[in-house]
């Protein structure tokens, strides 16, 4: 019989987040999607009124004349808000990443601003959990790598060793990876692409460079491997950052130490001021 104890907190958290996000995108998709279809709708029209009208136009010479406005096709597929695209839109609303689309319809704005009441907290404590698991992971190879060395008598800085692989995996695979696969489908430089990377999973968020553009026609799997790329690597890069954190603090602690012993005097005078402010 099934037993839903034994099963990791881990993994009911990380399901519950993963169906939070995508009722979430089918919730905007049914809310937008329609709204989306017309406004494509209406914008295709205009744009053969215009042909119609003046015709010593061709399509060319009216996108230079419309600027900002998306003409390039005689059709659409399921407007803006494809199940995909609304899912990714989901996702950046509770990782509070910036994209290229929002709520139009009453509807969907209010359901937005509830949706991230609930979700931007829930992917605080997701993040916080697959951080911690992460770290959790990298501690228990050192500790099997350091027994295993200390056992057969070699000394090797094996938790340096095991932090520094695991940070440079994360390079290749959140940053490098992302960088080719952006580079292909986007069409960016290789500067644009890394600097896209580090912009977008820090959450600095400019907006100059956005993935999935709606006016691009891009692979069924390309918007589920952006959503993916985001979680995991927030994650991991707030554990690097925690890391960060932790050894600036040792740091600290170890410069406070030895400035602390090569003055003691003035260590100790501090001590008795902190006890006379204490009484």
């Amino acid at each position: 019989m099934f037993n839903l104890a034994r099963v990791p907190s881990i993994l009911l958290l990380g399901a519950l987040y993963v169906a939070y996000v995508l009722i979430g995108g089918v919730i905007f998709w049914h809310l937008e999607g329609q709204l989306g279809t017309r406004d494509v709708g209406y914008i295709i029209e205009q744009k053969q009124n215009l042909l119609n009208k003046y015709t010593c136009l061709n399509v060319e010479s009216l996108q230079e004349v419309a600027q900002g406005i998306s003409l390039r096709s005689n059709y659409t597929t399921d407007g803006f808000w494809k199940f995909t695209t609304s899912a990714v839109f989901a996702a950046t609303v509770v990782t509070t990443i910036y994209g290229n689309i929002s709520p139009r319809s009453s509807g969907g704005q209010i359901f937005c601003v509830f949706f991230a009441l609930f979700g931007i907290p829930l992917n605080i404590v997701v993040l916080n959990r697959v951080g911690k698991y992460m770290l959790a992971i990298e501690r228990n190879i050192s500790d099997f790598l350091e027994g295993k060395m200390s056992k057969s008598g070699k000394k090797i800085c094996v938790r340096f060793s095991v932090h520094f692989i695991s940070y440079l995996s994360g390079m290749v695979l959140f940053f490098v990876v992302p960088m080719l696969v952006f580079q292909n489908q986007e069409g960016w430089t290789y500067s644009q692409a890394i600097y896209y990377c580090f912009i977008t999973l820090s959450t600095i968020g400019f907006g100059d460079f956005v993935a999935n553009n709606p006016e691009k026609t891009y692979p069924d799997w390309y918007s589920i491997l952006t959503a993916c790329w985001i979680f995991f690597g927030l994650a991991w890069l707030a554990l690097v950052i925690n890391h960060s954190i932790e050894i600036l603090e040792r740091i600290n602690n170890q410069l406070k130490g030895w400035w602390g012993s090569k003055n003691p005097k003035e260590g100790s005078a501090n001590a008795e001021d902190n006890r006379e402010t204490q009484t």
